[in-house]
């Protein structure tokens, strides 16, 4: 049952799994901003959390739903997004003729990621090059399985978004497009 991005082709949906925080990737640059801003790291932020409860949320495994998922509906493709962020990550499953074209209005940047870039600085494609941006995991089906697959992820309690598409690839354009 690997997965190996083989069967990946132009018209495939790339699907988002919702993440809870920053799953502990990008620290290098948390800790610079939080050392450049000095927020009261203990002071409301999101809810009933703080920002250091939010900046050190655990992070989320996506194992079971997605075994469930693989069960009933052909998966191409999965990407833990980890160090990299979505534009590293996302490549490392595309065939080389393949780009995952993802489209940034698909979901909305969580609280903690706009204090980041906003306290950092950070323009929007180093965020999505550096942090998950509340993306923990990528998954790619075939357009058909598209519904079915992001309804049964949602029955399992995950927040899933429809990210994009995966189209041909022009000469040596990088892998991931977020626009």
């Amino acid at each position: 049952q690997v997965i190996t991005g083989r069967d990946i082709q132009p018209g495939d949906v790339v699907l988002g799994l919702g993440s809870n925080g920053v799953h502990s990737n990008g620290f290098s640059l948390v800790r610079k901003i939080i050392e450049r801003a000095g927020p009261d790291l203990d002071a409301p932020f999101d809810g009933d959390r703080t920002l250091r409860d939010a900046i050190i949320a655990p992070t989320r495994i996506y194992v079971k739903p997605l075994l469930k998922l693989m069960a009933g509906v052909p998966v191409k493709g999965m990407a833990h997004i980890t160090g990299g962020g979505i534009t590293e990550n996302v490549p490392r499953v595309l065939p080389e003729n393949t780009v995952a074209q993802i489209d940034a209005q698909a979901w909305e940047l969580p609280k903690l990621f706009q204090w980041l870039q906003k306290a950092g600085n950070v323009e929007a494609q180093e965020m999505y090059r550096t942090f998950n941006c509340g993306i923990g995991m990528v998954v790619i089906v075939a357009a058909e399985d598209a519904d079915k697959a992001q309804a049964f992820l949602a029955e399992q309690g995950e927040t899933v978004y429809r990210l994009g598409a995966i189209r041909e690839r022009q000469g040596d354009e990088h892998q991931t497009q977020v626009a």
